[in-house]
């Protein structure tokens, strides 16, 4: 097996000495991350590394974290993030630094930074501003964009500060706005564009990149309602670029998949699908996609457990990105609503929020805003955008982060009230400042249970760093461990950790990481499992240009520990910035 780790990271620190340790983490349960049981035992770390596990006592350290009564585990690992841009200026990591996370992927869906002509930057910009609501303003006064090739942005993250690990894709839009400048939009590659690609995509997997991803989704389109780059292409040329990586034999294929896949028509299905399994057989590439349950028919998702088990089973690999809860996007008066493109409601949104206030307690007015979303034309949404309301998926977040929640529509039926009017009368009781969940997705939480319970399921698809004013799914990752692990039982913490660390660690190739094991990467979480949970999601308004972003903050942590240095100490960030770039295995 191939070893991924950082350049540099050495790996051969196997006589400690007597010396001192840096940090010993004294007397936890350490779940290892393997699935094995919980053991009580020390840790102590030395040089970013963990030198022993075991009965410690009588040890000193320049540091001690005493673990007694808490879990000890591995930092937890996100194959599914966009902080492409966010790294620029956050050197945190944010939120996801706040819920264990210490690894992520970014450059998902086809979106990246790069490759970019630097005349040409706005076609990046495009790609991203709509389909992953990264503020066009805050890329503009945010990055400094030093790099045009997708090697020179690998080495624009690993120079900069950074409180967690990241790995990198290369993404499919941006290497054809690349190539294609603004044709990229409008028509297929020809072999000169396909070329140009293909030796981008080569160059940019020698470097590191952890391989290559697209969109072929209708759910990412640009702001002036036009598909991203990544749609126009003709399969052959996404075809051609996977081929490529199995030709050199490194690199993962991440992919938003086609409206076909969950189509009920079996034939368009059965079209989609044969062809996926086909090009991951052919090629040997690791497929991943997110496991989504669509509405509320079996076909929306059923296939894509059928697409995940035939890729397997013929040879291929493949990784199902399932989400540990609802796909809500976050509704509020602070950010935004699903009747805010109705005319009434339009000229309200743009006053201030006390005289929204008054205007929702008159009733004239009130009852013409009431009219106008039952009956309003609320037009088409994609992806993490705001929709016609469907009550019976739209639950208040008044008390906790973690479930149950009522849904409105029970609420409205409870008091054989209109829905509508339910809605203002709790928005009103909070003042207008709460936040209420639009599940556009995994409604029903008994599928997104067998999705995750699923042997080639990885907990991840946080989507950190985009979609900054519709969704927090940073959290998903203490959902798991305060929902499904302590309030359901569903699954063990052994078994929860065990596919948040070991296993993305092993299907992505970060064989110094995932584990706690001697001489492995101290990646570390020390949490308490009776408390742990995400905390109420904000609105803080601190992007580059003063754009408004959503934070979310948890609890039951006392120390996540990246690289053997603590980023978070007792839910506060300490400043220091140990993360690291991981390079995929051609630039060892």
């Amino acid at each position: 097996e191939v070893m991924w780790s950082t350049r540099g990271e050495s790996l051969n620190q196997s006589h400690w000495g007597e010396t001192m340790s840096e940090l010993i983490i004294r007397g936890g349960t350490v779940i290892d991350g393997t699935g094995q049981p919980g053991q009580i035992a020390d840790i102590s770390v030395r040089d970013g590394v963990i030198a022993e596990i075991g009965n410690l006592s009588g040890r000193k350290a320049d540091r001690e974290i005493n673990a007694e009564g808490g879990v000890v585990s591995p930092g937890f690992i996100d194959v599914h993030t966009h902080m492409d841009a966010q790294i620029a200026w956050d050197p945190l990591g944010e939120s996801s630094c706040f819920h264990g996370v210490t690894t992520v992927v970014m450059g998902n869906c086809g979106f990246t930074l790069a490759p970019v002509r630097s005349d040409e930057r706005h076609l990046v910009v495009r790609n991203l501003e709509r389909a992953e609501d990264i503020s066009a303003a805050a890329m503009a006064a945010g990055i400094d964009w030093s790099w045009e090739t997708y090697p020179e942005y690998l080495d624009f993250v690993e120079r900069t500060p950074k409180g967690i690990n990241y790995a990198g894709y290369v993404g499919h839009s941006a290497l054809r706005t690349w190539a294609m400048g603004e044709r990229a939009f409008e028509e297929e590659a020809n072999e000169d564009d396909l070329r140009h690609m293909v030796g981008q995509l080569r160059e940019s997997i020698e470097a590191g990149a952890m391989g290559f991803t697209t969109s072929i989704s209708v759910n990412h389109a640009t702001s002036d309602d036009r598909p991203v780059a990544s749609r126009i292409a003709h399969w052959d040329e996404i075809d051609a670029l996977v081929t490529e990586m199995g030709r050199i034999g490194a690199g993962i294929f991440e992919l938003a998949n086609h409206h076909h896949l969950r189509s009920r028509d079996p034939e368009k299905r059965e079209t989609y699908i044969s062809r996926l399994v086909d090009l991951a057989v052919r090629t040997g590439v690791p497929v991943t996609y997110g496991m989504l349950a669509a509405g509320q028919g079996d076909n929306g998702w059923k296939p894509v457990i059928e697409l995940l088990d035939r890729i397997n089973n013929a040879g291929g690999r493949s990784w199902g990105q399932v989400h540990t809860r609802y796909f809500g996007v976050l509704l509020s008066f602070a950010t935004r609503l699903p009747f805010d493109a109705l005319p009434v409601w339009d000229e309200l949104r743009t006053r201030p929020i006390g005289e929204q206030r008054a205007a929702l307690t008159d009733l004239a007015t009130r009852s013409r805003l009431v009219q106008e979303a039952n009956h309003g034309d609320y037009g088409r949404s994609i992806g993490a955008e705001t929709r016609k309301p469907e009550w019976e998926h739209i639950y208040p977040m008044e008390h906790s982060a973690l479930p149950p929640f009522q849904s409105i529509a029970a609420s409205a039926k409870e008091l054989n009230q209109d829905p509508m009017e339910v809605f203002i009368d709790i928005a009103l009781k909070h003042d207008l400042d709460i936040f209420f969940i639009q599940a556009a997705a995994n409604q029903d939480q008994d599928v997104v249970l067998e999705l995750m319970r699923h042997p080639y399921a990885i907990p991840t698809f946080s989507d950190s760093g985009a979609h900054v004013t519709q969704i927090m799914d940073s959290s998903l990752q203490t959902h798991m461990l305060g929902h499904w692990v302590r309030n359901q039982a569903a699954f063990t913490l052994e078994e929860a950790i065990h596919r948040m660390t070991q296993v993305p660690a092993k299907a992505w190739g970060f064989n110094n990481r995932g584990v706690l094991a001697e001489g492995k990467a101290a990646d570390i979480n020390v949490f308490d499992p009776e408390t742990v949970g995400p905390n109420m999601p904000e609105l803080v308004h601190d992007l580059p240009s003063g754009a408004p972003r959503l934070r979310q903050t948890a609890t039951g942590f006392s120390a996540t520990i990246v690289n053997g240095e603590v980023l978070v100490d007792n839910g506060e960030a300490t400043g220091s910035t140990p993360g690291h770039l991981l390079r995929g295995p051609l630039a060892q």
